[in-house]
């Protein structure tokens, strides 16, 4: 599970690479070959958020004793990618009105206006999606920790099974016990009266005999 993970997590390293050094290029580029860039650099950013939804979806099948390591690196990740986003969108900002200032000839202090809008809007957003994230990692926690007390729950649930199992063998075991001592006590009360009953024929016996002996002389 874990080589999976970091197979994914080398494959985001390069690409995360990739995209920085691309983006940085964007602003100096002619015209055409920006254009060519920067669907190049959407296309390698898909990929990028493909790679984060597969290292998520490992870092959930990790058992929750060894998840939190994975959940940090992820949320580096994922800030990481963040601003990959965050630098692209500034990157496609001033490459539009480049070529809008081009197209419609429009003067230095409406373009610097409008990106001004745009970057504040592009802050929202970001602002935004921050807010998401958080969202989605309080949700990820409580989801580790109700798996982790379902767990619990499993475990102690398997104690009290076997506690009671025991006690089962422990009350048959005394069952057993107590019928092998009512029988002995049984014998020996028999064996006590077959003595007693023996005891009073000796004595008729002798006492009969001694009367015969008697009668005769």
């Amino acid at each position: 599970m874990s080589s999976d993970f970091e197979g994914y997590e080398q494959d985001f390293a390069v690409l995360t690479a990739d995209i920085t050094s691309k983006v940085a290029r964007v602003p100096r580029l002619p015209p055409d070959e920006k254009k060519q860039m920067v669907a190049n650099v959407e296309k390698q950013l898909e990929e990028a958020k493909e790679l984060l939804e597969q290292m998520d979806l490992e870092v959930r099948e990790i058992p929750p004793q060894s998840r939190g390591m994975y959940s940090n690196r992820m949320r580096s990740y994922k800030q990481e990618m963040g601003k990959l986003e965050t630098d692209f969108k500034r990157s496609r900002i001033a490459y539009s009105d480049e070529v809008r200032n081009e197209l419609l000839g429009d003067d230095g202090n409406s373009s610097e206006n409008q990106r001004a809008h745009l970057l504040d809007n592009t802050e929202r957003l970001e602002r935004s999606s921050r807010r998401l994230e958080a969202g989605y990692q309080i949700a990820v926690e409580t989801e580790q920790i109700g798996q982790e007390m379902l767990e619990n729950l499993s475990h102690d649930r398997e104690k009290i099974q076997r506690a009671r199992e025991r006690l089962r063998e422990t009350d048959a075991n005394l069952g057993k016990s107590s019928r092998i001592l009512t029988g002995m006590l049984r014998r020996i009360i028999q064996n006590r009266i077959l003595l007693v009953i023996l005891g009073i024929i000796v004595v008729i016996t002798i006492l009969t005999a001694i009367t015969f002996s008697v009668r005769r002389h």
